[in-house]
């Protein structure tokens, strides 16, 4: 199989085999994905594996308990730290800055990084992996659990396993509505449409059409799955957790 073969056929694996993950190839894949690009190579990220039965329980409801989250053999925490680099800089006589939104940002790209990177770096070695897209809404709850100190924040939560079964592959719009040359090109209502017929035109759309009782798949989207009340309910916490975990945003700074 070829590298284009591989990255297409790509999927997202929710469902494990009770095949365990040694230590010793969790710690050489996260080993090799620290060596992701990183900022400033500051590596502002830390990993919390969760392991028991008991630790992804816990975790569990703060993932509207989610089956693969009790399901997989390994639960990954992924954080922006930044707690790390202030320690060592004040054990070093220096002087921190980065109680603000800038390093926060950079925090959280490296982390990101860092977590597709060992997504990739595992898929590649037989076992499968999926995103959790809770980690973001219930981050209290999950910095509590998890003990997690000033200027840590929980960013993203992979469950990690040998894959049971054959997973689907995720349908993605064309390349041909995501690439712009040279310059943003907005997109006519044609394009829009073009963009998405076949997205809208799979049997798995149309039942959640059906399912959810909306006239379009759109309409799944702005008025089921991710609403208006929950996006701005869920900013708020979010942004209320980075600023009591010691970042101050720029609003915050202005008041």
């Amino acid at each position: 199989m070829t590298s284009f073969e591989f990255f297409r056929n790509r999927r997202t694996v929710r469902r494990y085999s009770q095949k365990q993950v040694s230590t010793e190839l969790l710690e050489s894949m996260l080993e090799a994905a620290s060596q992701a690009p990183t900022t400033g190579n500051m590596q502002l990220y830390s990993v919390i594996v969760t392991r028991t039965q008991e630790g992804k329980r816990a975790l569990a409801p703060h993932h509207f308990n989610q089956p693969q989250v009790e399901g997989c053999d390994v639960l990954l925490t992924f954080c922006a730290d930044f707690n790390r680099f202030v320690k060592w800089c004040e054990a070093s006589d220096a002087k921190p800055g980065y109680d603000n939104f800038q390093s926060f940002v950079t925090a959280v790209i490296d982390t990101t990084i860092f977590a597709q990177q060992f997504c990739t770096i595992a898929e590649m070695e037989g076992l499968g992996c999926c995103y959790l897209g809770t980690t973001t809404y219930t981050a209290p709850e999950i910095a509590k659990a998890l003990d997690l100190p000033a200027r840590v924040v929980p960013l993203i939560t992979l469950s990690v396993g040998y894959p049971e079964g054959e997973a689907p592959l995720s349908d993605r719009i064309p390349i041909s509505a995501i690439l712009h040359e040279e310059r943003y090109q907005d997109y006519s209502p044609e394009a829009i449409k073009a963009a998405y017929a076949a997205k809208e035109a799979r049997d798995d759309s149309k039942q959640f059409i059906a399912e959810n009782g909306k006239q379009t798949l759109a309409q799944v989207f702005t008025d089921v799955r991710y609403t208006r009340a929950n996006n701005e309910l869920f900013s708020r916490l979010y942004l209320d957790f980075i600023v009591s975990q010691g970042f101050s945003l720029p609003d915050s700074e202005v008041k």
